[in-house]
This record gives C-alpha cells, sequence and structure tokens, in this order.
C-alpha cells in the first residue's frame, strides 16, 4: 500500500510539474535552469518536442546515475521522466499556454515547478538532469560545492536563453522563475528553519559517516552512547546541516542501513565554521 500511494504521489507530482512547464514557462520563452531548461531552448532550435527533449537529455544521464549509483535509486527517477515527457507533450498539444504575462508565468511555472519537485524529492526520488551530474561531480571533486554548481549552472543555462530568444526581459524573468522555483522548494521540503540537526544511531555508522563527509561536504561528530536495553556501545553521529542537503543526508542514512535510528530537528541559529561568526548581527 506504501508503494502504491508513494507512486501516485509521484504520479501527482509530474502532472504538477509539467503543467508549470507547458501551461507558464515553455509559452512564454522562459528558460530556468536544468535539463528543462536547456530543452526550452532546444526546442527553439530544432522544434522537437520539450517533453520529448526533457527525455533524451536525461538518458546519458542515467545510464552514468545507473553505472554510478544502481538501478534501485534510479528506478523511481526514470518513472518521473517518462511521466514529465508525455505530460509535458500533451499539455503542450492540447492546452498551451494559459497566459501572456510573463510576470504571473514566471511565478505561477516556477512555483508549480517547485511543487512538484518537493513532492518528488519527499518520496525519495528525484526529476533526474543537473541534480545527478553534481551528485556524481562531487564524488570525484570533493572541493566543489553542490549550491555552488547549480547557481553556475541555471545562470549560465539563463544567460543563454536572452540570446537565443534575443530578448534579455525573457532572461530577468527566468531568473525571476529560479528564485521563486528556489524559495517554495525550500518552504516545501524543509520549512522555515536555517538548518537541521542528524542524530543517527546505526550498525554502520562508518560507512553512513563517510559518505556524509564526502557527498555532503560537511562535518560530523562521534557521541559514545550505551544501549538502555542491550547494554552495547553505540556510536552516535551527530552534525548539523543546512536546510537544503536535509532529503539527501536522509537517504545516505536510508540506503546505507533502513534501520537506522533518526532524530531530525531544526536549528535556528548556527555560529562556527560555515555558518554565522560570533557577534554576527541577526
Amino acid at each position: 500500500m506504501k508503494k502504491i500511494v508513494r507512486f501516485l504521489l509521484l504520479f501527482m507530482a509530474a502532472i504538477v510539474y509539467s503543467a508549470g512547464v507547458s501551461l507558464f514557462l515553455d509559452p512564454n520563452d522562459l528558460a530556468p535552469g536544468g535539463v528543462t531548461g536547456i530543452s526550452i531552448l532546444l526546442n527553439r532550435l530544432i522544434r522537437v518536442e520539450t517533453g520529448t527533449l526533457i527525455l533524451i537529455l536525461n538518458i546519458p544521464i542515467m545510464i552514468l546515475g545507473i553505472w554510478k549509483f544502481g538501478w534501485k535509486l534510479i528506478a523511481s527517477t526514470v518513472y518521473m521522466l517518462l511521466l514529465i515527457s508525455a505530460f509535458t507533450n500533451l499539455f503542450s498539444e492540447y492546452v498551451g499556454g494559459v497566459t501572456n504575462d510573463r510576470v504571473i508565468a514566471a511565478v505561477l511555472g516556477g512555483s508549480l515547478v517547485a511543487i512538484g519537485m518537493g513532492v518528488t524529492f519527499l518520496c525519495r526520488a528525484t526529476t533526474g538532469g543537473i541534480d545527478i551530474i553534481i551528485k556524481i561531480l562531487r564524488l570525484r571533486f570533493r572541493h566543489l560545492k553542490t549550491g555552488a554548481l547549480f547557481l553556475m549552472i541555471d545562470f549560465v543555462i539563463v544567460s543563454i536563453s536572452g540570446i537565443v530568444f534575443m530578448n534579455i526581459d525573457n532572461a530577468v524573468y527566468a531568473m525571476i522563475s529560479v528564485f521563486i522555483s528556489t524559495n517554495v522548494l525550500d518552504m516545501i521540503l524543509y520549512g522555515r528553519d536555517e538548518a537541521k540537526i542528524f542524530y543517527i544511531m546505526s550498525n554502520h555508522a562508518e560507512k553512513i559517516t563517510a559518505r556524509i563527509l564526502l557527498e555532503l561536504g560537511i562535518g560530523a561528530t562521534y557521541l559514545n552512547g550505551i544501549g538502555a536495553y542491550s547494554k552495547q556501545d553505540k556510536k552516535v553521529i551527530f552534525c548539523v546541516m543546512r536546510k537544503q542537503l536535509t532529503p539527501r543526508a536522509i537517504q545516505i542514512v536510508h540506503t546505507e542501513d533502513p534501520d537506522a535510528f533518526l532524530v531530525i530537528s531544526g536549528a535556528n541559529e548556527i555560529f562556527g565554521e560555515g555558518y554565522k561568526r560570533y557577534g554576527e548581527t541577526i
């Protein structure tokens, strides 16, 4: 039953995501970041349907993902991509753009895309594309920051859109859409907390910690504990991370140890390396 509910939620998320693209962004020449933005740009150059381009561009990315992370972790993403591709094409053909106002298109399109992505992430899946590429890059180049990579790629795509559409206004509205999408996604996934505190109790603490250090680029601390019932020594992983990393951290814990005991709480203020300095105004 849980699997059925999960796939129904992904089905609805694909509809919402596709509506944002094909009813608002694509008809108004707004190309946000990621593979979706690239697909909208290519559609103007080679006249292949945007939904089909989203699927085609993701094929090599999915192959890389399966090679690096295994088929099991990528299966839900493939399911999402097939749905997004189909619904994007259907909406474009039978409905088309519902507004000519680019401000409305940027706001509603960005919000719908974020809602679709948020539900997808909460169901432990992805919409494919750039996030998988960045995850692979982070395995090879530890010094690269995930947030910086996303920002640079989105900025490049949005800038190119201004050239392709020969209209700087389109690039500005596309950037507004990216900004709105990012903030709506944050609200869906993490609420209003600035950061998250993780307490992880697992028999595979070393494996989980190694992946957190490598893939998330954050620090972690071992706390020594003793099981009240088993009387055995336990390693408790303590770490603090920015809220954007929470879904990936949960996925790491679940992948390495489905039986791990995980406690997540909010942290409104954090002082120290990577966060605010002492004495900094709130």
